[in-house]
């Protein structure tokens, strides 16, 4: 049987489908995950996925295609090329699955499941409701389980990535704490004076620190480092960093996908968290953490990629000595 995982969304996001993709892998011999392009390299990393089909939906993503330059017949094609069993459908608790369930019964997949709140006609096979109180992670957990696909009974249900290589050469040797300060939203980052406000006073503390960032970042990850710090900024690909985040002590970052990328190879998280969207969802998952930032602020569960409240006091309020005291009592606790 050949099934197919669907999470259009984010690196984060499609990690977080990990343990609803072997679930899937342990009934189906072969999984290939359709994901977009910011989910690309998080699906390389899963367990159980065999091949990737990327593809920009027109409504996903924070610069989503036009509906004709999405090409949506070449999309059908390949589907039906491929002749699926299976599709299961994943997406947020916000978020619809009905226009891309819409393409795979046009595509002739055979049986479709996802969570849906929306009333989906002939479009589902299997439609979930999702329980309350429940993390992403478990939410796609859930429904992949509702469609018949049970996760073998030794699997933990946690995140996981495939194994990731050596980075001693990067970080150098010896313990380390890893301050990622980016995010691709700017209502979900703290602040970069108070990031290098942090990797100073852990450098003082006796920590050596690691900074890290994308390619787009080194501007930011230079002024965090200083002269503290060990920068790798736009040094790292995503396995790379996977590497990286598990040699770490403590990985200190927003609600981003660095965090749950450390989940995944499980390493203790110090999670900067805006509200905009709930913890209780986004969490780091699987792994002891520590969420800092005010959950109550005006901005809760809005959403927002920019900070609507002015000087954004849900995580700027935040210390560098509230960090140091987060990573000692994780270091503290152990795993």
């Amino acid at each position: 049987m050949k099934g197919l995982v669907v999470r259009l969304d984010s690196f984060g996001d499609v990690l977080l489908a990990g343990p609803a993709v072997r679930a899937v892998a342990e009934h189906c011999p072969h999984v290939t995950m359709l994901c977009g392009p910011g989910g690309e390299g998080a699906a390389r990393l899963l367990p159980g996925v065999d091949d990737v089909i990327v593809w920009a939906a027109p409504w996903e993503g924070f610069d989503p295609p036009a509906v004709q330059e999405a090409d949506v017949d070449g999309l059908i094609r390949r589907l039906r090329e491929a002749a699926f069993d299976a599709a299961l459908v994943l997406t947020s608790f916000h978020q619809s699955p009905l226009p891309t369930a819409l393409l795979l019964r046009l595509a002739g997949v055979g049986r479709i499941g996802a969570e849906s709140v929306d009333h989906p006609g002939r479009l589902l096979d299997v439609r979930h409701r999702r329980l309350p109180g429940r993390h992403e992670a478990e939410a796609a957990l859930d429904t992949a389980v509702a469609m018949g696909f049970l996760p073998h009974p030794g699997d933990d249900g946690r995140l996981r990535v495939v194994p990731p290589p050596d980075t001693a050469a990067l970080t150098g040797n010896g313990p380390y704490v890893v301050v990622h300060p980016g995010a691709s939203a700017p209502a979900r980052t703290w602040s970069p004076k108070r990031c290098a406000e942090a990797v100073d006073l852990l450098t003082d503390a006796g920590h050596r620190v690691v900074v890290t960032g994308g390619p787009g970042e080194r501007e930011l990850t230079r002024q965090v480092s200083g002269d503290a710090a060990v920068d790798l900024g736009g040094q790292t690909d995503h396995r790379t960093l996977a590497g990286v985040l598990r040699l770490a002590d403590v990985v200190v970052t927003g609600n981003t996908g660095p965090a749950h990328l450390a989940a995944a190879v499980g390493t203790p998280v110090v999670s900067l968290f805006a509200p905009v969207v709930p913890a209780g969802r986004w969490a780091p998952y699987g792994v002891p953490y520590v969420l800092l930032g005010d959950q109550t602020a005006p901005c809760a569960n809005s959403r927002a990629l920019e900070c609507p409240v002015p000087g954004h006091p849900c995580l700027d309020d935040v210390t560098g000595e509230d960090v140091v005291r987060a990573v000692h009592r994780l270091l503290q606790e152990g795993p």
